[in-house]
């Protein structure tokens, strides 16, 4: 009787084991992750604030019964801030499972100070290794400071020893012209740096859009916008455009691996 008994317990253990196993088992479907600034999510992602980011409306060009995709942008972020803080990253590379995706698009925030009272957001300019320690006087610490491109590529990573795939994107262009031509930004020759020497996916987001602007014209493109003097957030028609510009770019180059799940 009491061997019996100890079988009953095994098999009970083993049981328990095997349910909670299946309760962790991978999604049955990947997730699509979204990381960046304003220009990817603004505020709550519904366009309360007028602004809207091309993130709230990717999801729009996917079937939503074979992936599924979560927006975790969060505005006034940088790569450096975005990856140190537990609440963000850290958050979303939990919850990354191998066959997942993560698009990856900053820039715009890096231009930032690095040391400063406000939001110590910035990063050093480029894709180099070089780093610098400051006193963070918001985290009352010394912090080390990398490169816009370095951080990009410790994003990559992370992702890829996740098992998951990464995109890096150049950040959408300002509204800013000299004569007929929008001007461009280094930080997308930098994340294109970044994703090579990461061996990544890159999208080039800012030729993309660069190309469609000044077809249309600076009086056109001034009407996506949210208003006159501001150059980088985008009314709805604006993050609908550049939504449909990504799709139509993964559609294109199926080895980044999303134009399977794309609505036919």
């Amino acid at each position: 009787m009491m061997y019996n008994s100890k079988i009953t317990i095994g098999l009970s253990v083993v049981l328990l084991v095997w349910s909670l196993c299946s309760f962790v088992e991978k999604k049955d479907k990947p997730t699509l992750f979204l990381i960046g600034d304003s220009t990817v999510k603004t505020g709550r992602g519904d366009g309360s604030n007028g602004q809207w980011g091309w993130g709230s409306f990717i999801a729009d060009y996917f079937n939503p019964q074979q992936i599924d995709v979560q927006n975790k942008a969060l505005g006034g972020t940088s790569t450096r801030t975005f990856y140190n803080n537990p609440k963000l990253w850290q958050q979303v590379l939990d919850s990354i499972q191998p066959g997942d995706y993560v698009i990856m698009q900053f820039g715009h925030n890096d231009a930032s100070p690095i040391v400063d009272t406000l939001r110590a957001r910035g990063t050093i300019k480029g894709n180099g290794n070089a780093y610098r320690e400051v006193k963070n006087p918001l985290l009352k610490q010394n912090e080390m400071v990398y490169s816009y491109g370095y951080y990009l590529r410790l994003f990559v990573k992370n992702i890829h020893d996740k098992g998951a795939t990464a995109i890096i994107c150049s950040p959408i262009p300002r509204n800013r012209w000299e004569g007929d031509q929008v001007i461009r930004s280094d930080y997308a020759v930098w994340a294109k740096e970044a994703a090579q020497q990461a061996g990544t996916f890159f999208i080039p987001l800012e030729d993309l859009i660069v190309a469609e602007y000044e077809k249309r014209g600076k009086e056109e493109i001034g009407r996506l916008f949210f208003g006159p003097k501001d150059h980088t957030h985008t009314l709805k028609a604006g993050a609908e455009l550049n939504a449909s510009l990504i799709a139509g770019y993964m559609a294109e180059n199926p080895k980044i691996g999303l134009k399977r799940y794309l609505k036919k």
